[in-house]
């Protein structure tokens, strides 16, 4: 609880009994004196009033319930909170009516605006109704209520919270990607791909993980092995699919990176491929998203699961550290992409300027999957040279890649992507 200070009204009384008691003393005037100090005497009951009177506590305090909806929600999205502040006998009946309520939102769901709630008012309940439109991806607190209090004269006021605080998850901006069929890979490429494109008997197969339907075990080929093997690719329709995201540094460039993934990842769904997300780092304080758990990829066991799935793990996507340590995340995603077997027959990457090493290492992934890339260009000469080595070496290696200018439209990308030949 705020320490009570005094309003308008009590500095007044504070400020001209103080004068009126200096002026008696001036005067000689005893009864004059005690007139001047009942202005300052009248503050300072109020303020112990304040201090021992909380109609937000007692033995039957009020109950506060706070919903969103829609939980999560997109960028750019409409959402409606509402809250309900409850009594529960008739003190807390009397308490709830003494009670100026406002309502606390991060910045990024309130785009700094003053939230503006329809207040609507029983003997038991008050209930606050207002419309939020989030800025940006992530999680973001909401509330508590603030409680604005003043003493029975008016004089001192404080301020204390009321409720607990909810969190409100924002997922990234997307856009519907148009997926015309054999857009990535015609029947002519599979003839040209050859042996890039797995067969059902052994580049479909790869190692068990934790998770996987038991359906889809080769038991001929475990048996063989001696461990569990899984088949990845069922039909070329099908096809695993893996999207992999370097994320830049400024904030707009991440955002848009993030998005433009997303969108990809989620038109992929939508051709019936399964799906995983690649590259960045779920930032501290996530809900315990195992690492391991990104390595699966992520199929449609009922309609929109799937999409939802793929979004939650949008929400805590942010860059590593470090240059450094950003390169050793691509390097590790190449390795995986690039191990026989290890699940994903179509790759689509957003990428940044890459260095020599980490350009060589997705090079190879280009050899084993069908491999599309965004190569983002930055605003720096220097790195817009490395853009340009990094889009070449793709290419060379059989990269289906192209140019985008970060915060340009994701679908005009989207179409220069499936355009740009290998």
């Amino acid at each position: 609880m705020q320490w009570p200070r005094p309003t308008a009204r009590g500095w007044g009384l504070a400020i001209g009994g103080a004068a009126l008691t200096a002026t008696a003393v001036g005067i000689g005037s005893p009864d004059l004196s005690r007139l001047g100090l009942l202005g300052p005497l009248v503050v300072v009951v109020g303020g112990l009033w304040l201090l021992v009177i909380d109609p937000t506590g007692g033995r039957h305090p009020l109950r506060v319930n706070r919903s969103v909806h829609p939980n999560p929600v997109a960028v750019r999205t409409p959402a409606t909170a509402r809250v309900e502040i409850r009594a529960a006998d008739a003190a807390g009946r009397a308490r709830l009516a003494e009670l100026h309520l406002g309502e606390q939102a991060a910045a990024q769901l309130s785009s700094g605006l003053t939230l503006r709630a329809q207040v609507v008012r029983a003997p038991d309940q008050i209930t606050l109704t207002y419309p939020f439109e989030p800025m940006r991806r992530g999680r973001w607190p909401l509330g508590p209520l603030t409680v604005r209090r003043t003493d029975p004269f008016g004089v001192v006021l404080t301020r204390t919270t009321l409720g607990e605080q909810a969190e409100v998850a924002v997922w990234p901006e997307v856009v519907d990607l148009p997926f015309p069929t054999g857009a990535l890979v015609g029947e002519s490429d599979r003839v040209t791909l050859g042996a890039r494109t797995p067969s059902a008997d052994d580049a479909a197969l790869r190692d068990y993980r934790h998770g996987d339907d038991i359906r889809r075990v080769h038991w001929a080929s475990s048996a063989r092995r001696g461990e569990l093997l899984v088949r990845s690719d069922e039909r070329a329709g099908m096809r695993p699919a893996s999207v992999l995201v370097d994320l830049p540094t400024d904030r707009s460039g991440i955002e848009w990176t993030v998005s433009l993934a997303a969108s990809m990842g989620i038109a992929l769904l939508g051709a019936g491929h399964p799906v995983r997300l690649l590259g960045g780092r779920v930032s501290a304080g996530a809900y315990g998203i195992d690492p391991e758990a990104r390595l699966r990829h992520l199929r449609e066991h009922a309609p929109g699961t799937a999409r939802t799935e793929l979004l939650d793990l949008t929400v805590d996507l942010e860059p590593a550290p470090t240059p450094l340590e950003a390169q050793g995340d691509l390097l590790a995603a190449a390795r995986e992409l690039a191990t026989p077997g290890a699940g994903s027959a179509l790759v689509l990457a957003v990428l940044g300027p890459l260095s020599p090493s980490t350009r060589d290492a997705l090079a190879r992934v280009g050899d084993i999957c069908d491999a599309l890339a965004v190569v983002r260009l930055p605003a720096a000469w220097m790195d817009q040279r490395e853009t340009t080595h990094t889009l070449a070496t793709l290419r060379r290696a059989g990269w289906r890649a192209c140019i985008a200018t970060p915060g340009e439209d994701l679908a005009v990308c989207w179409r220069r992507l499936l355009g740009t030949e290998r």
